[in-house]
């Protein structure tokens, strides 16, 4: 199935997308290029291939747990714009 720029100009026009005639050519040429590409794929076979959630063979790569020592609240308040004692204050998100 060959994209014609009446079936362009026909999406566009439904997407409420105005198209001057050099994009309608290049859209054109686009979509046409892109459905040969999906018929060509269309004749792979792949009933023998498994499933895969993704194309890479990648295994958890998390970072062991490190038990330390926690920054003093005083260093870490220091970069609040606002705070109350040692604890951040925000403002009031939810009315009354």
């Amino acid at each position: 199935m060959a994209i014609t720029k009446d079936t362009v100009r026909y999406v566009a026009n439904l997407a409420r997308v105005e198209l001057s005639e050099k994009e309608l050519e290049h859209f054109t040429g686009q979509l046409d290029r892109i459905l040969e590409y999906v018929h060509k794929l269309k004749g792979l076979e792949v009933k023998e291939l498994a499933p895969t959630s993704h194309v890479l063979d990648i295994k958890n790569v998390y970072r062991d747990d490190i038990i330390k020592e926690s920054l003093p609240a005083s260093e870490v308040i220091k970069n609040s714009p606002d705070r109350e004692g040692d604890l951040f204050k925000v403002k009031n998100i939810i009315e009354a």
